[in-house]
């Protein structure tokens, strides 16, 4: 088992390429903003993921809100003749906290692999970013085999990346990826619980979010199972934003005012 988990929730959001620069501004503004009105620093840890070109506009937007940001991908070289690539190095010279690798859709459009997956995520880790890992099933053949699928790309970035690095795993079976709806609810969370089951101790936290079609109303079903959501394009809408935010926000409060804890 992994040591004990942080218990503030890890709440990340890609927008994928769904919005262009001027879009993406806007979106990001929205976010400081709705994040400020909650006070969501005191309660979770907030990431977002744009599009590699945006990276730079959510260092200057969100500078000093408590709010972490990063890349969709990476490269899992520094320096060379990489035509097209995005290095791990100009990504923390960016200020990036999160990155992540794997996703499904590059995994099936751009043939990468798990190894591939795992030395990007190594690459990370030299650079002090922590790789949000892509992880999930592609076929509906019941819990044990969805764990057994996760854990054979889980692996390869466990043996790649040092002992004390952080590890963010985004269970996404690749089913529910831009479907109507996620996976139901008692699905995840024993497939969720499974995967932490086995994951061997180390010396870095290891986080376990949920991601496939993740929209307001769901975290609250997981909160027990998983250590937060990953958004997609079901809180690109402001609205649904801050609908999303706000149920965590409070619900992590509840939790505070319970224990008596101010973090």
């Amino acid at each position: 088992m992994s040591p004990t988990l942080p218990v503030r929730p890890l709440v990340g959001v890609s927008l994928k390429m769904y919005f262009g620069i001027a879009q993406t501004r806007r979106w990001l503004r929205d976010l400081r903003t709705i994040a400020d009105e909650l006070r969501a620093a005191d309660a979770i840890d907030l990431f977002v993921l744009p599009s590699t070109p945006a990276v730079a506009d959510a260092r200057n937007i969100l500078r000093g809100s408590g709010i972490e940001y990063g890349a969709q991908n990476v490269s899992d070289h520094d320096r060379g003749p990489y035509t097209g690539e995005t290095s791990p190095a100009d990504l923390r010279e960016l200020g990036c906290a999160f990155t992540m690798v794997g996703h499904a859709e590059r995994r099936r459009l751009f043939g990468e692999d798990d190894a591939v997956t795992a030395a990007k995520a190594a690459a990370l880790v030299r650079h002090a970013i922590t790789p949000v890992v892509c992880i999930g099933e592609r076929g509906r053949d019941g819990i044990n085999a969805a764990v057994s699928a996760c854990l054979r790309q889980i692996v390869p970035v466990i043996d790649a990346v040092p002992d004390h690095a952080d590890l963010v795993f985004a269970y996404e079976p690749v089913w529910a990826i831009g479907a109507p709806e996620p996976a139901a609810a008692e699905y995840i969370t024993a497939v969720a619980a499974g995967i932490r089951h086995a994951l061997p101790e180390r010396g870095g936290a290891v986080r376990i979010l949920y991601g496939g079609s993740a929209g307001p109303g769901l975290y609250p079903a997981l909160a027990s199972a998983v250590d937060g959501p990953l958004f997609g394009r079901f809180v690109h809408d402001t609205g649904a934003l801050r609908s999303a935010l706000t149920e965590i926000v409070t619900g992590r409060r509840v939790i505070q005012s319970k224990k008596g804890i101010d973090r």
